[in-house]
């Protein structure tokens, strides 16, 4: 089975926190990673951003990709959310293999 990673940016470590937890509990994913104080500079609305963000990093299979983004789209807080979604193409056996199982 193929195993991703999803890689979400959002506003506060709290919301970050939330979110892990909703889809580690609901086995949508097998683990979150979130790494904070990361600094975003962008584009929105014709205007230049520079914000303090938190990157959530979360592992689980191809199959429950559209699931996660689904859910972390309801809880939330941007218009746009980044989500996306890597494949992974190599690595530890045995941890692809507990992601696996941590979702099924």
């Amino acid at each position: 089975m193929k195993v991703n990673l999803i890689y979400v940016t959002v506003g506060s470590k709290d919301e970050a926190k939330m979110i892990g937890r909703s889809l580690v509990e609901s086995r949508l994913v097998a683990c979150v990673n979130i790494i904070d104080n990361m600094n975003a500079i962008y584009r929105w609305e014709g205007k230049l951003q520079d914000d303090q963000e938190v990157i959530l990093i979360a592992k689980t299979t191809e199959t429950k990709v559209s699931k996660v983004v689904e859910r972390v789209k309801k809880l939330h807080t941007y218009d746009c959310p980044c989500i996306v979604s890597l494949p992974l193409t190599g690595g530890n056996p045995s941890f692809l293999d507990w992601i696996v199982d941590e979702v099924t």
